[in-house]
């Protein structure tokens, strides 16, 4: 359970209000840092939990697409600029992040993932490079500022962040239909 340790590490570092400020001091390293660090603390805390009620992700998550559907919901939440804006602002959205991501997108994400097909795993890939593409277009482009607490300048930073992370999930889709991966797994 050594993993599940460095998750709890990983995600109690990210709590700590030094950390919290400077990573949200910075709009790209908001979104594209501190909250993905937050799925992979709740992915490195999985096994435990997965321990601890074995019973609960056989029941709810038995072919992993609930746990899936949960992670790209609450991934597109955290998509939106308001709920970011609000992350900054309100203490109760700064809360529900530091549980909403870890724990009903990084632990439903590890679990769900191996149960998948390969099917749905492509449509994992799909739709989070077209959000992606979307949110980089939304960001790059806007003529109006979207977020209240970052400037006009670290929203098209995150926009080219969104840009280069959509093109670099599509081309990872791409050469993986073309490699045989069926002897690692």
């Amino acid at each position: 359970m050594k993993q599940a340790l460095y998750g709890l590490i990983l995600y109690l570092f990210i709590m700590v209000p030094p950390v919290v400020e400077l990573a949200e001091s910075v709009m790209v390293v908001h979104m594209h840092m501190q909250m993905p660090l937050l799925v992979v603390a709740g992915m490195l805390m999985s096994p435990f939990l997965q321990q601890k009620f074995p019973s609960f992700f056989k029941k709810w998550n038995e072919n992993g697409i609930p746990g899936i559907l949960l992670f790209l919901i609450i991934m597109s939440y955290w998509l939106l600029p308001r709920a970011m804006d609000e992350a900054l602002t309100v203490p109760a959205v700064e809360i529900y992040k530091f549980i909403s991501l870890p724990f009903l997108a990084g632990v439903p994400l590890r679990d769900s993932w191996k149960k998948l097909s390969t099917a749905w795993k492509n449509t994992v890939f799909i739709i989070t490079s077209v959000l992606y593409g979307l949110m980089a277009y939304l960001y790059i482009f806007s003529e109006s500022q979207i977020c209240n607490n970052y400037l006009v300048v670290e929203q098209v930073t995150l926009g080219w962040a969104f840009l280069f992370t959509a093109v670099a999930i599509l081309v990872y889709f791409i050469q993986s239909l073309f490699i045989d991966t069926s002897e690692y797994e």
